[in-house]
């Protein structure tokens, strides 16, 4: 079975049905995934059970209450780290290289890029903007402190990842603390703001790679949607946007609308590179589909890297500008009018 095969409309009455105040949807699907958590691989991957759990990750996603979370890990995906590097490299070797983390939450994930791309040389031809709407995430980010255990913040162990020689790199010990070391929070600056924001991407200014990972799944579609495309905006013309943990559904419309070219480097190592975002396909709403290659548009659709060029620019949302230029007076007018943020 899959949503095609039963009406939206009628899918959406059984994921949101109540009976005595429970939801039997929400006891299906706790079933459901317990029994898909057991289930070998290779049964997995036969096409009828990857119907179902296509049908089971539709169910989850039209039954969840969609909440922002703050759960993240150092080193979390190796292969995106690896090519955010590639594509950094070339870059700095003509001039500093800018950087964007949107919902950056405590830090790791910019830490984890500051790490990855440690090899340039000097530090300073690499500069990372995080920038978060919670202040107690961004306080987190900046401190650069960190539990060895369960963080207090994000409730995770978040240097599960990690090995032991790793995390010498990335951190000086400090009794039962992790401190990031100096070397690698150079050239980060950090940004209270909100990533559907105007004034947050036009104080940002156009960046080479933009990374908004992991908190669009957490917004209803049309949310997401709408914020996707605004955040599209702060890529610089032929720049790479990274966009995991986010309905597929919502990011291949977007990507194709404003005719995105997907990154076709690490395309399949990048998708099953996040293990918690894998494990928990098809029964949580943020879980990700296996990469599916009987699709005619796969590429699109598993990619989570893409270059932005010059049919984004003819789409209706020019760059006024490109890395590295100060802002026009329009656009710090059009700053003193933008409306005020919203909270994630």
């Amino acid at each position: 079975m899959t949503m095609d095969a039963m009406p939206r409309a009628l899918l959406e009455r059984v994921a949101k049905a109540r009976v005595l105040g429970k939801s039997p949807v929400g006891a299906y699907l706790r079933v459901n995934d317990w029994i898909w958590r057991h289930l070998p691989g290779s049964i997995a991957a036969l096409r009828p059970v990857d119907s179902y759990g296509r049908f089971l990750h539709s169910l989850a996603c039209l039954h969840a209450d969609r909440e922002m979370y703050l759960g993240t890990f150092f080193l979390r995906n190796r292969a995106e780290l690896e090519l955010i590097r590639r594509l950094s490299e070339p870059i700095a070797a003509r001039r500093p290289v800018k950087i964007a983390v949107l919902g950056c939450s405590n830090g790791a994930e910019v830490y984890s890029i500051r790490w990855a791309v440690r090899s340039i040389e000097p530090s300073g031809r690499v500069v990372i903007h995080g920038v978060d709407v919670s202040a107690a995430a961004l306080e987190c980010a900046r401190e650069g402190a960190y539990s060895t255990g369960i963080s207090e913040l994000v409730h995770e162990p978040i240097c599960a990842f990690m090995t032991a020689g790793e995390m010498e790199e990335m951190f000086d010990q400090e009794g039962e603390r992790l401190r990031i070391k100096a070397s690698i929070g150079d050239g980060i600056a950090w940004h209270l703001g909100d990533a559907r924001d105007a004034r947050t991407r036009d104080d940002l200014g156009p960046q080479d790679i933009v990374i908004a990972n992991r908190f669009l799944c957490h917004m209803n579609p049309l949310d997401a949607e709408r914020c996707l495309r605004d955040v599209a905006g702060l890529v610089s013309p032929g720049g790479h946007l990274f966009v995991s943990g986010v309905d597929l559904d919502v990011r291949t419309k977007v990507g194709r609308d404003l005719g995105w070219t997907p990154t076709a480097e690490l395309l399949e190592d990048i998708h099953e590179g996040d293990r918690s975002l894998r494990g928990d396909w098809p029964c949580k709403y943020w879980g990700l589909e296996p990469l599916d290659k009987r699709r005619s548009d796969w590429a699109l659709r598993y990619a989570s890297a893409f270059q932005l060029g010059s049919r984004w620019e003819s789409a209706g949302r020019p760059h006024a500008r490109t890395a590295g230029e100060s802002p026009s007076a329009p656009s710090r007018a059009r700053r003193g009018r933008a409306d005020a943020g919203r909270p994630r």
